[in-house]
């Protein structure tokens, strides 16, 4: 006969990280060099560029960028530096002829390209046509702007399988919609506890009442890895409970809800009713993360639901995270804090863990630099 104590004891459970992790600066500045630099990262949305010329600059792993419309219609991203003596080409958003150094005004078209600079025909063996500004990769997903600082990072479909087809099943209109709403805020915590709460529904009945009674159904709640695509569903919650109105016969998809969060900070939210929302996540410092959320409507067009929706979300949902990543913050530096195990359900489901393991090995691996 099997003795229980001695099976439950050959059981190794699984632990989450090491508080280093979260706390550890030096493990900050390689994920900045490494992890940050080799992944696919929000830049925007297409709608900020509406013209040729168009362009808005942003910051990726420590680098400043900026995305541009060229003359042909295509957005392009590049390193905003000059590829003189360095200074910075452009600053917040705006619209520009050609890019103009502000330095020594050395002038490049919108495809990156020099076109001219002050003195430049009296150098000896200068040749213009050799000077370019660095690129830098982009992928433009049903509107979405997001680039990868390596050259040779594979397309966004390898990394997220099916995420662009699921995407425009869930929301008929989807390369319709601007935003609406952008709602940007800190959290004094490591980017890693923002998306590791963000990933599992384990604490949703007790810490978001109205999530989880008023938008979605918990007991529906499950989440699974697809590529590097940690994928959420769950079932809509009574139509007499939810806190905004829904047609929930709208069409096939209108009753659900579904988060598909893009590794390593970024994910895109269908609340039912076809309502995209957004959030993406970009690190300040080992201890500190900016929150960005977004709502959308087709063509940016006014809603009273959504704005009501985005007031609820910002002061219930998201107010609750920022008092509990916080508050994971400060345990994580704690001397009595020993790496806990994980609640790892083999059915899976809400009260489990297992996406948060899921989670883990794929930072496991961006620190050990795969």
């Amino acid at each position: 006969m099997i003795n229980m104590a001695e099976s439950k004891e050959q059981v190794e459970l699984v632990r989450s990280l090491d508080p280093a992790f979260y706390t550890d600066p030096e493990h900050f500045r390689r994920e900045t060099e490494s992890l940050f630099a080799n992944t696919w990262q929000f830049a925007g949305h297409s709608s900020q560029l509406a013209e040729p010329g168009d362009y808005f600059s942003f910051e990726i792993a420590g680098d400043s960028l900026f995305c541009v419309m060229g003359r042909d219609g295509a957005i392009r991203t590049f390193f905003n530096v000059c590829q003189h003596r360095a200074h910075q080409l452009v600053k917040g958003s705006g619209n520009a002829r050609r890019l103009v150094c502000p330095y020594h005004s050395w002038t490049y078209d919108l495809n990156g390209q020099l076109r001219s600079g002050p003195n430049l025909k009296s150098v000896p063996g200068f040749d213009a046509d050799t000077i370019c500004l660095t690129s830098v990769k982009t992928e433009i997903f049903h509107g979405f702007i997001f680039v990868n600082l390596n050259p040779d990072a594979k397309p966004m479909e390898t990394w997220f399988p099916e995420v662009r087809r699921e995407l425009a099943e869930f929301v008929p209109e989807l390369d319709k919609l601007r935003p609406l709403q952008w709602i940007e805020l800190e959290e004094q915590c490591n980017w890693k506890v923002a998306v590791e709460n963000y990933s599992e529904c384990y604490h949703c009945r007790l810490n978001h009442p109205t999530f989880a009674n008023g938008v979605i159904k918990p007991e529906t709640y499950d989440i699974q890895p697809q590529g590097y695509c940690l994928r959420h569903t769950t079932e809509c919650q009574n139509l007499d409970q939810m806190s905004y109105p829904v047609d929930a016969d709208a069409n096939a998809r209108a009753g659900d809800y579904s988060s598909w969060f893009l590794w390593p900070m970024f994910s895109f939210q269908v609340y039912p009713g076809n309502v995209l929302n957004t959030y993406h996540w970009r690190p300040l410092a080992v201890d500190r993360v900016r929150v960005f959320r977004g709502w959308y409507t087709v063509d940016g067009a006014e809603s009273e639901v959504i704005r009501a929706l985005a007031r609820q979300d910002r002061e219930t949902t998201v107010e609750e995270d920022i008092r509990l990543v916080e508050s994971v913050q400060r345990g994580l530096n704690s001397r009595g804090y020993r790496s806990g195990p994980l609640v790892l359900d083999p059915n899976c489901g809400v009260h489990s863990e297992h996406s948060v393991r899921v989670l883990q090995q794929w930072m496991r691996k961006a620190a050990d630099g795969r």
